[in-house]
């Protein structure tokens, strides 16, 4: 009975943290066209620039106290900052329901990195390497921890994916001159294939793929336009793609 209670007071802990994670990963989202900001910058409204103090940074209390507004000048703040605090618990959540042990801090540490990336993508169309490419350092060092013998797999499935986006990305050019895809990309869904070995590669790459459809179809059925010229944060749905293979194992067909 110890033991048990230990175990839970351990994946408790992710769950607490998590919105203060939420929290960081949203100043994170903000900043990453201009990462040195993110540990030296001041947290400030971006309306009025007025400093926040403690009182203003409490993960979704803070918003619900001030009723969605900056307390200084009252501009609306918008839904970004409780919605991704809240996303991490979530994470937190989804993490201690499926897994336990250390591997609920892993599966947390991969499942907020890939909210701050497929944010990121969302808003800039961007994948930094001051995250995809820890991301792919962590996905390494954590299958030598809970499967040394199966590295190599990992390893594998880390080139796999780089190459797979490349030649994609060259095939692309090719025939358009044109990039279609960014080297960005490439670099996460290397992680992804640290993470989840080359034989979650492919049921990564389809659910993104479902993902990033379904996306254009609900933006055409809500009245927007579809091209081949149109730009598809598609780093967002490999996030998706890498979470869902992470948490429940690559897609069975037949």
């Amino acid at each position: 009975m110890t033991e048990f209670a230990s175990l839970l007071a351990f994946s408790a802990w992710p769950v607490i943290a998590a919105p203060f994670v939420g929290s960081f990963l949203g100043v994170v989202v903000s900043r990453a066209r201009a990462p040195r900001r993110i540990l030296f910058g001041r947290s400030a409204c971006e309306h009025c620039g007025a400093t926040l103090g403690p009182r203003d940074l409490v993960p979704v209390l803070s918003w619900l106290a001030a009723r969605g507004r900056c307390r200084y000048c009252h501009a609306p703040l918008g839904l970004f900052y409780p919605g991704i605090e809240l996303a991490a618990l979530a994470i937190a959540l989804w993490s201690a329901a499926l897994t336990s042990g250390w591997l609920v801090w892993a599966s947390c540490l991969l499942g907020w990195l890939l909210v701050a990336l497929a944010a990121i993508d969302f808003r800039h169309f961007l994948l930094p390497d001051f995250l995809t490419l820890p991301l792919l350092a962590a996905g390494l060092a954590i299958a030598a921890l809970l499967e040394p013998e199966g590295l190599s797999a990992h390893v594998v499935g880390a080139l796999a994916g780089l190459l797979f986006v490349v030649l994609i990305r060259q095939g692309y050019w090719l025939l358009r001159r044109r990039e279609g895809i960014g080297l960005g990309d490439a670099k996460l869904l290397a992680a992804a294939g640290a993470w989840v070995s080359w034989e979650g590669l492919p049921s990564v790459v389809l659910i993104a793929a479902v993902a990033a459809l379904a996306g254009a179809l609900l933006r055409r059925y809500r009245g927007g336009s579809i091209s081949l010229t149109d730009r598809v944060p598609f780093g967002a749905a490999l996030c998706l793609g890498t979470w869902i293979v992470w948490l429940y194992g690559p897609v069975g067909i037949g």
